[in-house]
């Protein structure tokens, strides 16, 4: 929650009266296709993303008639340093930081109030629409892929995935598994 709630919203705040005194800004807050695809193994870091769009949305209505735009970005996962304690996610193709990098330009120039992936997307009208469906899916992958070692579970650093796993990891690219 400190970094990625109250830091964000402490630094939204102090650079929301500039943004009211010149007329005009643009707030982007970064935050996990993890909240639109609500994927096991990581509900606390779910619900601090959760927390930053809520404040996001709401902030957006109040300050839109004072020329501030708010946008969140449902940003998938993406092969930094940050990852790579979980060795699981060797095993995927996950995002390239460069194209990280492009989503937030996209989201600069385009202003949209939500830059997600299709995936992020479908996953969120499947929540919607079928919620049983995507609850029996997240409780299957969470059999299938088992906590890191870093998370404090039992994967040692060279297990291999099931075929299975791997399929739905392929299916679901930059998802966190």
């Amino acid at each position: 929650m400190r970094i990625n709630y109250f830091a964000a919203v402490r630094m939204t705040l102090g650079l929301l009266p500039a943004m009211v005194r010149h007329g005009a800004g643009h707030v982007i807050n970064i935050s996990s296709i993890s909240v639109l695809t609500n994927e096991p193994h990581f509900a606390a870091y779910n619900a601090s993303k959760v927390a930053l769009e809520a404040f996001s949305r709401c902030a957006a209505a109040e300050y839109a008639a004072r020329g501030v735009r708010f946008t969140v970005v449902n940003m998938p996962l993406v092969r930094t340093p940050m990852v790579a304690p979980t060795k699981l996610y060797e095993q995927f193709e996950l995002m390239r930081p460069e194209q990280a990098a492009e989503g937030v330009c996209a989201a600069i120039i385009d202003r949209p109030e939500r830059l997600a992936t299709p995936l992020g997307t479908f996953a969120q009208l499947a929540e919607l629409f079928a919620p049983s469906i995507g609850r029996a899916v997240r409780s299957e992958s969470f059999r299938m892929f088992p906590d890191s070692e870093a998370a404090g579970g039992a994967a040692s650093s060279g297990e291999r995935i099931s075929r299975e796993a791997a399929v739905l990891a392929a299916l679901t690219r930059s998802i966190h598994w």
